[in-house]
């Protein structure tokens, strides 16, 4: 009836993953109880869970990235400190299928789980205010989406106490995840996570392509629109583009696991290299996914944080989609070792070392819109200054391993680690924590404690550079990855520095949730009245902060690729209409959540072979998506009278301000 499920699932044994479920339970305990006490399960359910807002929904997106990232880097301080404990022979306090697990989840976690919800949250915020939109296109659908992601981390998270998670690697490479080398249910969990949260990621890729073809202010041209929603717009090409690819390698898998198929097992007529072409076919572009959204936000910031316009607006759209097409046709280079032939290296790669050229246009770019600004060195003008020097660094150890003949004697080493993380660290997490500053006082109406925003960029920095330039160095004197213990002197003292960068790092994320709790005790000094805290460019700030639902209470007339400085320019930015008219918009839905639950029951089910329960959540999936289809009550009229109410109350603050 259970399937392959038993109590010997929960691992008993391990008292590290115990200890960690239960200080989960209590915390999870204790929030219930707050809220219970608070009497805020009503408003809870009203106006978050069952919104589709897309400001409430991206804030949700990065609730739940902040959440994983404190998962994923637990599972980074745990590898740094067995490979800092486990030198000259000693063992450490991980053993190795834990270990395995460890480093399995936090390639997954911070890639998928992390950094990915960071950017779908910003632009779920900020792109609609951005083109002068009420919302996305598809309302509905990004909620759906949203619970998806939900769904795919609660699986990837109760991989930890029922049961275990892949001993892969995060590239999960067949025969090790066939079941023949991995017979438990880890490749499972894997698989159903990654596919769940995989069609989350396309629908959301597709509902904001809609969003910015149609539903941009009339006026607006594609040459008008920021920058910020350029950059998004090339990364959902991309998503829309690659993640079919990820499906259907997870797919074949699937079958090669749950039917025998034999796509991926030689003996049976099948090629591994066919998995790891798809897979890297997606896996590259993921890589710029991530970055491209990064790269928008380091030029709203400059721009701002100057008082220049952009330098280069026209030439930056083109790099991007340069980025993302070369992007796309360097995938081998993941694999140069692999026995592709020379004309093959050396195709992909010429074509790896030309996508500097277009990374170092926007280099350039922001180095001249710098040039005769008068910069402020507020805290998300630090994470850029640190993204330009830490990203170039990367960039440069790119070009190294894009030379065949280097990349066969770094490949497998530290040094490709450390290259890697210097590009999604120094580039797509500094440009979120930057993004995230800068668009808090949008999003809530103040502002951060800039005190200690800047003492996480310090951290942040400089554990950056303890934590991986030994990762570098540790390459260079033949360290492979993947391993959970050594014996070499030469390499111990490198791997305590690297220990160390670690825990500047965490001080770095503590400081940030320091920085908000700090700044939410103090919001009544730090309180945004004008909507407009920096004297920015773009339409997001011609709102209130917080915005009302609505957005805007009258469709913007965009005549500038900076169109509120324009505006502010012309002295229209906060002109009144003479009336108002009736705004459409959508009603709140408890669809998406539903049927994000029954997609945690299927995927659980599926993962332990409990084939009632499998088909309990697919009927409910179908069955709930079928009476959101036939539901006509979903949407209403906003009436001039709130309209103008809630008007005034903005101009009546920004008359104070």
């Amino acid at each position: 009836m259970f399937g392959k499920l038993t109590l010997e699932a929960v691992p008993y044994h391990e008292p590290i993953v115990m200890v960690t479920l239960a200080m989960v339970a209590l915390g999870g305990l204790a929030l219930i109880a707050a809220i219970t006490y608070f009497r805020k399960w009503n408003y809870l359910w009203t106006e978050w869970l069952t919104s589709v807002d897309h400001k409430r929904i991206g804030v949700m997106y990065i609730i739940v990235a902040l959440v994983m990232l404190l998962r994923g880097f637990a599972d980074a301080m745990m590898m740094r400190s067995q490979l800092a404990l486990a030198t000259n022979g000693a063992l450490g306090y991980l053993p190795p299928d834990h270990y395995d697990q460890i480093f399995t989840a936090h390639g997954v976690i911070m890639i998928i789980f992390m950094a990915m919800p960071f950017m779908f949250g910003l632009m779920n915020i900020i792109l609609p205010l951005q083109i002068g939109a009420r919302d996305v296109a598809f309302p509905f659908l990004n909620s759906l989406s949203f619970w998806l992601l939900v769904a795919a981390v609660v699986l990837m998270n109760l991989s930890l106490g029922v049961g275990e998670f892949a001993r892969t690697g995060w590239v999960a490479y067949p025969p090790l995840s066939g079941l023949e080398f991995s017979p438990g249910v880890g490749v499972d969990y894997y698989i159903w996570a990654l596919q769940i949260s995989g069609i989350g990621t396309t629908l959301t890729a597709v509902n904001f392509l809609v969003t910015v073809l149609k539903m941009r202010a009339p006026t607006m041209k594609l040459m008008e629109m920021p920058i910020f929603t350029w950059t998004c717009t090339w990364a959902n090409v991309l998503v829309v583009a690659s993640f079919p690819i990820l499906t259907a390698a997870l797919g074949m898998l699937t079958l090669d696991r749950y039917l025998d198929f034999h796509f991926f097992t030689s003996d049976g007529g099948g090629n591994a290299m066919m998995y790891i072409n798809l897979f890297w076919a997606w896996g590259h572009p993921e890589v710029y996914i991530l970055v491209l959204p990064a790269f928008g936000i380091f030029s709203e910031v400059i721009s701002t944080f100057t008082g220049k316009r952009l330098f280069g607006y026209k030439s930056m759209i083109y790099a991007s989609g340069v980025i993302a097409i070369l992007g796309f046709v360097v995938w081998l280079h993941h694999f140069f070792t692999m026995g592709s032939g020379a004309n093959v290296n050396a195709f992909f790669g010429i074509a790896t070392m030309v996508i500097a050229i277009p990374t170092g246009v926007k280099l350039f770019n922001w180095l001249f819109t710098i040039y005769r600004g008068r910069l402020r060195f507020t805290s998300p003008v630090l994470w850029t200054l640190g993204f330009m020097v830490t990203f170039t660094i990367g960039g440069m150890t790119g070009v190294l391993m894009a030379v065949p003949g280097a990349d066969f004697v770094l490949h497998n080493s530290l040094f490709l680690i450390a290259h890697f993380h210097n590009t999604i660290i120094g580039g797509a997490v500094f440009g979120y924590l930057a993004g995230f500053t800068f668009w808090f006082p949008k999003v809530f109406g103040f502002k951060l404690n800039e005190k200690w925003g800047k003492a996480s960029f310090w951290f942040w920095q400089t554990g950056f550079y303890f934590a991986f330039i030994p990762l570098y160095i540790l390459g260079f004197l033949g360290m492979t990855r993947r391993l959970n213990h050594t014996d070499n002197p030469d390499w111990t003292p490198w791997l305590y520095v690297a220990c160390i960068g670690a825990v500047l790092i965490l001080f770095g994320i503590l400081c940030q949730f320091i920085q908000v709790f700090v700044s939410v005790r103090d919001r009544k000094k730090l309180v945004d009245e004008s909507g407009d805290p920096w004297n920015a460019h773009t339409l997001e700030w011609a709102t209130s902060s917080p915005p009302p639902f609505y957005n805007f209470a009258t469709t913007p007339v965009v005549h500038d690729i900076d169109a509120f400085t324009d505006m502010k320019e012309k002295g229209i930015a906060y002109d009144r209409p003479a009336k108002y008219a009736p705004i459409h918009m959508p009603r709140n839905t408890s669809a998406g959540l539903i049927i994000g639950a029954f997609a945690t029951i299927g995927g659980f089910a599926a993962i332990w072979h409990i084939w009632w329960l499998a088909i309990v959540g697919l009927v409910g999936i179908v069955a709930a998506f079928l009476v959101r289809a036939y539901d006509n009550d979903v949407d209403y009229y906003v009436q001039p009278a709130e309209i103008e109410r809630i008007e005034n109350a903005h101009l009546a603050k920004l008359a104070k301000a």
